[in-house]
């Protein structure tokens, strides 16, 4: 009876010390919340006026947070009273565990890091990597997201991205629209030159600098073959490209001038009967 008696007598004492150590523990883990998010808004709102690039603005403010919130947790079981130090060292070898479990995931990560620093690719690019190609959408932590022109979503991991050739055709302001024109070897070179001169310097998205090429390319087996490479817009690639088309196509047709099949001539040989 007088050990409980004495316990009772310290209740008041017990509720008081571990009492003001919870209350202060919430305390520190509210308001280190708030920081976290507060510094993911500044964070993101400085490289915003610095013009940075909305998918590094966007990862780095989630590392922000991540450190202050991280930070907050430890100092939270801190103030309750638990060794921080040795929570750290159980973390740490819990971290080596799953790391070993999720080495593909931690390859996604690197891989997503890399292209946040060296921006391969940006939101809004058109590109050609991993064997997919599309508009950039988003890039985030473990993958990127692309936008195929027939609107379809494709997913792919960070580190097939990086681990190989990846093809930004939106990285330049122009492009060179490359097109082969055959004609009939009866056709007079001097007019088809002509023709395709005038179309080039005519089509509404052809840019005068750089200057355009036009040159016969090849003899080929059917028909002597003409390169058109004229520069446009990178975003006027593929209407200039359709466009150019179909306007040489009708202008040879008008000039009667052929653009021959395919053929191959044969020989036959008669053999007398046996």
């Amino acid at each position: 009876m007088e050990n409980l008696e004495g316990l009772f007598e310290q209740v008041p004492e017990l509720v008081v010390t571990y009492g003001m150590k919870i209350l202060l523990a919430i305390v520190i883990f509210v308001i280190g919340k708030y920081l976290s998010g507060l510094a993911k808004k500044i964070t993101c709102k400085l490289l915003l006026k610095r013009k940075i690039d909305e998918t590094v603005v966007s990862f780095v403010g989630n590392m922000a947070w991540a450190l202050v919130f991280v930070f907050t947790i430890v100092a939270t079981l801190g103030q309750i009273g638990v060794q921080t130090a040795s929570l750290v060292a159980v973390i740490g070898a819990a971290g080596l565990a799953v790391g070993l479990a999720l080495q593909g995931s931690l390859s996604n990560f690197a891989s997503g890091v890399l292209m946040v620093l060296f921006r391969p690719c940006r939101v809004g690019d058109y590109v050609e990597a991993a064997g997919i190609a599309g508009t950039v959408n988003e890039i985030t932590i473990f993958s990127t997201k692309l936008l195929t022109p027939d609107n379809k979503l494709i997913i792919a991991p960070n580190s097939a991205m990086m681990d190989g050739t990846i093809i930004n055709y939106s990285a330049m302001d122009t492009r060179r629209v490359d097109l082969v024109i055959g004609v009939s070897y009866d056709a007079n070179l001097a007019d088809v030159r002509k023709i395709l001169t005038q179309i080039v310097e005519n089509n509404q998205y052809v840019l005068k600098d750089p200057a355009y090429t036009i040159a016969v390319a090849e003899l080929a087996d059917s028909s002597v073959n003409f390169v058109v490479r004229p520069w446009v817009k990178g975003s006027d690639y593929w209407p200039a490209h359709f466009e150019l088309l179909e306007q040489i196509k009708i202008a040879l047709d008008e000039a009667n001038i052929g653009i021959p099949y395919p053929q191959m001539d044969l020989y036959l040989k008669e053999t007398p009967a046996a």
